[in-house]
C-alpha cells in the first residue's frame, strides 16, 4: 500500500538491521472488519506478516509484537495463535485492550523485527 492522506506513514520501515512494522488491523483488503475471534487475530497477523515481508523480514525475525484488542478476553486465543506461529524463538509481546480501533477492527498488531546476523 502506498502512502495516502488516510495512511501517510510507512507500512514497514527498515532502519539498519531492524524493521518497524506499523499496526496491522483485522480487516480485509477493502478495510471491512473481519468477523470471528480467531479469524480477526489471523487477519491481523496476516496483514502484519505481509507488511514485514515488504521490508525483507519474516516471522522468524520478529523480536517484539504489540497486540491491541477491543476485548481483553481475546488473550486466550491470542496465546494459542502465538504458540502456533512462534513455537521456536518467541518474540516479546505486549497485550493491551483499546476502546476502539480504526475501521471497526477488533485487533491490531505492530511489530519490530531484527534481520541482522
Amino acid at each position: 500500500m502506498q502512502p495516502t492522506s488516510d495512511h501517510p506513514y510507512s507500512m514497514a520501515k527498515r532502519a539498519g538491521d531492524f524493521i518497524f512494522v506499523s499496526g496491522a488491523l483485522s480487516v480485509d483488503r477493502d478495510f471491512q472488519p473481519v468477523e470471528g475471534r480467531k479469524e480477526a487475530l489471523a487477519a491481523a497477523l496476516e496483514r502484519m506478516t505481509e507488511r514485514l515481508a515488504t521490508a525483507g523480514g519474516e516471522l522468524k525475525d520478529l523480536v517484539k509484537l504489540t497486540y491491541f484488542v477491543t476485548d481483553i478476553t481475546l488473550r486466550e486465543e491470542a496465546n494459542e495463535q502465538f504458540s502456533e506461529h512462534f513455537a521456536e524463538a518467541r518474540p516479546a509481546r505486549t497485550f493491551l485492550e483499546a476502546s476502539n480501533l480504526p475501521y471497526g477492527a477488533t485487533v491490531e498488531i505492530d511489530a519490530i523485527a531484527y534481520v541482522g546476523e
